[in-house]
């Protein structure tokens, strides 16, 4: 080879070399797409976080999470799933019920999407079945409504003098009916007259509030619902300025001020969401990942608001109690 056509020819692969350089593999998105605000409380985004680290992935190095919330405007979830899409998200994650999780359907079909804990997958849709999800979609059951009736009873508990219990419902849901039966029968098993009162915005909850202070109730369920969760703060705070107990869904209200809470633990939900989109990142398809049921479960009762309330606990319930705030 001639002198001249060396050089040229080292020249040419010199150059190159930064080019070599800059072409890394890309740090893969996930998305997230939520029908909540982004003031919401942050712990299942912290969850999620834990178990991609778990994995072994490192935030902002190894993986990168875009975040769009849809502040309870689900009119905006298409808009915001379009966006995750053109990124494009390497997964979507999607929370806050069902409607998130369809949206997302319908905006891809090649794209994995792991719904955070939602009622029945399988009657919303969403998957063929626990086993074998099939398409693009898996992600984590949630016992919600099923553990309603259970919450009821525990309310009995609490107020024990009687009088009618308030149960606030969301008349948004598509599976309300089913909610609302279970719910009843819980209340006619233990003998108690049952006052609803509907709320799917702000403002109707505080409209809620004054149609049970009318009927005088004794204490308040609030019905699962991915809305009052979203809302979990000014429900907490209504229900202690009108001096009822009350049971929530997750502990995250017992957190903030609740009376009681009962049902599987949210922040190890949302853990395990993180670790199937890891498992996802590495290769392995949705359509393959089994949909899991939670496996962890709480009842916590906050012995502050009761003394605030004047209500005194029955040892018994203390007893069964997973954790008792001081």
């Amino acid at each position: 080879m001639r002198r001249r056509e060396f050089i040229t020819l080292l020249g040419g692969a010199a150059a190159a070399w930064p080019i070599a350089a800059r072409a890394q593999p890309a740090v893969p998105v996930v998305g997230y797409l939520a029908s909540s605000s982004a003031d919401a409380p942050s712990g299942p985004v912290a969850a999620i976080h834990l178990g991609l680290t778990q994995a072994g992935y490192e935030l902002g190095r190894t993986v990168r999470m875009e975040y769009r919330y849809a502040n309870n405007q689900l009119d905006r979830l298409p808009t915001l799933a379009a966006e995750l899409v053109g990124i494009p998200a390497a997964v979507i994650v999607t929370s806050g019920g069902p409607r998130p999780t369809l949206v997302a359907k319908a905006a891809t079909t090649t794209i994995p999407i792991v719904f955070a804990p939602i009622p029945d997958p399988v009657r919303s849709g969403l998957v063929a079945s626990f086993n074998r999800p099939g398409g693009n979609i898996t992600g984590i059951a949630a016992l919600t409504i099923e553990l309603d009736p259970k919450r009821l009873e525990l309310l009995h508990e609490l107020t024990p003098s009687g009088g009618p219990l308030g149960v606030l419902l969301n008349p948004s849901r598509p599976d309300l009916q089913i909610q609302a039966e279970g719910i009843e029968a819980a209340a006619r098993s233990v003998g108690r007259q049952l006052v609803p009162a509907y709320a799917s915005t702000g403002p109707q909850i505080d409209a809620a509030f004054a149609t049970l202070a009318q009927q005088s109730v004794a204490g308040l369920l609030v019905a699962a619902d991915a809305f009052f969760s979203s809302q979990r703060i000014p429900i907490v705070v209504l229900t202690t300025r009108h001096g009822w107990p009350a049971i929530y869904q997750w502990r995250e209200f017992a957190d903030a001020g609740g009376l009681a809470s009962y049902g599987a633990s949210l922040f190890d939900s949302y853990r395990q969401v993180g670790l199937f989109v890891a498992r996802i990142l590495k290769g392995e398809k949705p359509a393959e990942l089994p949909v899991q049921q939670p496996t962890k479960f709480e009842f916590v009762i906050n012995l502050r608001t009761a003394r605030a309330l004047g209500l005194t606990v029955p040892l018994a319930l203390l007893g069964r109690a997973d954790e008792v705030i001081e």
